[in-house]
């Protein structure tokens, strides 16, 4: 059963050279929201995609201090979670939900 608390726990994944080596591993990279826990990570995962989930590693990325016409500003921090799935599952990332 699928709740609204689990389509805005996961925001989007994350696809960049190393998240996709990382699927040689059957791992899945996603971009999450900050207040999510790994539990709750963990069964929107396997809510939303169908899949069992083995564990759930997360990680806050501090955002970069940049400049913006002359100023100095801040992205926002956000969180990571690398998802490892069971054997036999799979998520194809380029199609949609």
């Amino acid at each position: 059963m699928t709740t609204e608390r689990d389509y805005t726990t996961v925001l989007n994944p994350v696809i960049t050279e190393k998240s996709t080596m990382g699927s040689e591993n059957n791992q899945v990279t996603f971009r999450v929201r900050l207040d999510a826990s790994k539990p709750e990570i963990k069964t929107a995962i396997e809510n939303l995609f169908k899949v069992k989930v083995k564990s759930v590693n997360t990680l806050r990325v501090k955002g970069k201090t940049k400049r913006f016409r002359g100023r100095p500003g801040r992205r926002p921090d956000w969180k990571k979670a690398i998802v490892t799935l069971e054997d036999g599952d799979m998520i194809d990332v380029t199609t949609g939900i």
